[in-house]
C-alpha cells in the first residue's frame, strides 16, 4: 500500500529534504509553501504542491484535500514553518507574539484538526512537528520561537496521550544549527560535533518518525542537534 504525507515548509530547507526523503522511500507527497517552492519540487517528486501560508487554515485544507482527491489517503504529516521574529526579549511587540503564536502552535493544531478524522478511519497514522533545540533551553537568540515551541512540546504530548490508542502518533523533532542557514562562527563553536548539522540529517530522522518503525514512539521531542543541548 502506498503511503501518503503531507507536508508544509516544503519548498526548501528542512521540509524540501524531507519531501525529497520520503518520495525516495516510495511515499507520495503534497506540498505546501507560500513561495510556489513546494509546486515546483512537487512536480518533480510525482507529487502534488499548494503554493499558501501555514497561518491560514483555508490553505492547510486546500493541502489536505489535494492529497485526498489525489490519493484518498493521508498517513503522516511533516510540519516546518519558517521563523517568526527575533529581537530583543521586550521590543519584540504583540503582534510579533501573535505572529509566533500562528506559526509554530495554531498551525499544528489545524492541522491536527484536519487529518486526526482521517488518520481515525484508516486506523492510524503520524505527525511530526520540526522544532528547535532551544525548546527547552531557551537561547536569547530565538526568544519567540523557543518559548513557544516549549508549549508545542505540551500540546504534543497532549495529543499524544489524547489518540495515542486509536494508533495516532505526534512527535516533535528538535534540530540544533543546520546548514539550510548560513552558518554563522559563534554559533558553530557551541557545537561538541564542530559542525552544523544538513538537512538531509533532519529529513532522515522525520523520515523515521512518521514511518511503521518509530510505531511505539510517540509524545517525544527528539533532539537532532550535535550535542548542542546540555540537560539530560
Amino acid at each position: 500500500m502506498t503511503k501518503v504525507a503531507i507536508l508544509t515548509g516544503a519548498g526548501k530547507g528542512m521540509g524540501g529534504a524531507t519531501a525529497r526523503e520520503l518520495a525516495a522511500r516510495g511515499w507520495k507527497v503534497a506540498l505546501l509553501s507560500p513561495s510556489g517552492g513546494a509546486e515546483t519540487l512537487a512536480k518533480e517528486l510525482g507529487g502534488v504542491g499548494v503554493t499558501g501560508s501555514v497561518t491560514e487554515e483555508a490553505d492547510l485544507k486546500r493541502l489536505v484535500d489535494a492529497a485526498m482527491n489525489t490519493w484518498g489517503r493521508i498517513d503522516g504529516a511533516v510540519l516546518s514553518t519558517g521563523h517568526p521574529p527575533k529581537g530583543d526579549l521586550l521590543a519584540l511587540t504583540d503582534e510579533d507574539w501573535r505572529k509566533g503564536l500562528d506559526l509554530i502552535i495554531l498551525n499544528v493544531v489545524k492541522v491536527a484538526r484536519l487529518v486526526t478524522p482521517i488518520f481515525e478511519k484508516q486506523g492510524g497514522g503520524a505527525i511530526v512537528n520540526i522544532s528547535t533545540f532551544a525548546a527547552f533551553e531557551p537561547d536569547p537568540a530565538f526568544p519567540i520561537s523557543c518559548t513557544l515551541r516549549a508549549g508545542l512540546a505540551s500540546f504534543a504530548k497532549l495529543y499524544a496521550d489524547q489518540y495515542a490508542a486509536k494508533n495516532i502518533r505526534m512527535n516533535n523533532l528538535l534540530p540544533g544549527f543546520i546548514d539550510s542557514l548560513p552558518e554563522k562562527p559563534q554559533f558553530k563553536a557551541r557545537i561538541p560535533m564542530g559542525r552544523y548539522g544538513t538537512v538531509e540529517e533532519i529529513a532522515k530522522t522525520a523520515a523515521f518518525l512518521i514511518s511503521e518503525d518509530a510505531g511505539y514512539i510517540t509524545g517525544q521531542n527528539i533532539r537532532v542537534d550535535g550535542g548542542i543541548t546540555r540537560s539530560v
